[in-house]
């Protein structure tokens, strides 16, 4: 059984859902591993996305465990068969991890649904707003490290542009649409391209206006990432320490229902898009 150095945040995924799976059946993992012949570092290696594991074995354990879900179970041998070399591993070694992850975790999505309040979304960011952005913090990055970030954002454009683009749903506050991250003509070309992206059709956009009352929301902001399977979506935000994937089932209807009420809060996507329009008048 092959083990990982570094496996991915999907691939960790599976292991968790295995090792969610077996808690549901009250199984230890020494008794799961038995049922494969293995040992239980064998069985920790799956259950943390270390080694992988082979579709027999997986319907081998979900029988065992006594899950009646089929769709659930077929979901998680897709994920263990997939052997997906995407764009961003050509990254590998080059940007952090979480890049990749992020990258990974947007091209398997059957939807997307983000929330920002400071900065343009990163799939709809130009080059030099994303390149402005990378390059604020202190001390400033080498552009050996700089170029190749501004590069993986525009990448991660994919998901939009391919022949069956991701539907992708983004709520951004008028914040974001005006703080200057650079000067005039990058903060107009940038709200050009958002308009450009919301008439090729595969986009929606809503604005929450600094006018609008009762929105306490102001430090809400996530990557809503949704799976085959509503239990399989996984949540994405930035912390202090990198960004977290979260998958648990309460937090996951959490955010579900944060979504709702942050969509309530915005102008529809007509307005949004007018609104867009006179900011980009302005400036």
């Amino acid at each position: 059984m092959a083990t990982r150095r570094n496996p991915t945040a999907r691939q960790v995924r599976l292991g968790t859902e295995l090792r969610k799976m077996r808690d549901a059946a009250g199984l230890k993992a020494t008794e799961a591993a038995a049922l494969l012949g293995a040992n239980s570092a064998q069985m920790s290696h799956i259950e943390f996305g270390i080694a992988g594991v082979s579709e027999e074995r997986l319907r081998r354990l979900a029988a065992h465990y006594a899950c009646a879900d089929e769709e659930l179970i077929d979901a998680l041998v897709a994920m263990a068969a997939d052997r997906t070399r995407g764009w961003w591993e050509e990254y590998r070694g080059v940007l952090p991890q979480v890049f990749l992850d992020m990258a990974e975790a947007e091209h398997h999505a059957t939807f997307l649904r983000e929330v920002v309040i400071t900065h343009v979304p990163g799939l709809l960011q130009t080059p030099d707003y994303a390149r402005a952005v990378f390059d604020y913090p202190v001390p400033g990055l080498p552009m050996s490290e700089l170029e190749p970030r501004v590069e993986h954002r525009m990448k991660r454009r994919a998901v939009l542009e391919r022949g069956n683009p991701t539907p992708y749903e983004t709520i951004v506050h008028e914040a974001a649409l005006r703080i200057l991250v650079s000067d005039r003509q990058v903060a107009r070309a940038q709200l050009v391209e958002i308009l450009g992206e919301i008439e090729r059709g595969h986009t929606t956009v809503r604005v929450i206006p600094f006018a609008r009352e009762g929105f306490a929301g102001a430090g809400v902001e996530m990557v809503y990432a949704g799976g085959p399977l509503p239990q399989l979506d996984t949540v994405l935000r930035d912390a202090p320490h990198g960004t977290a994937f979260i998958d648990a089932q309460s937090q996951l209807t959490r955010f579900r229902a944060l979504l709702n009420k942050l969509e309530k809060a915005a102008l529809d996507p007509v307005p949004s898009r007018d609104f867009i329009h006179r900011i980009t008048k302005e400036l």
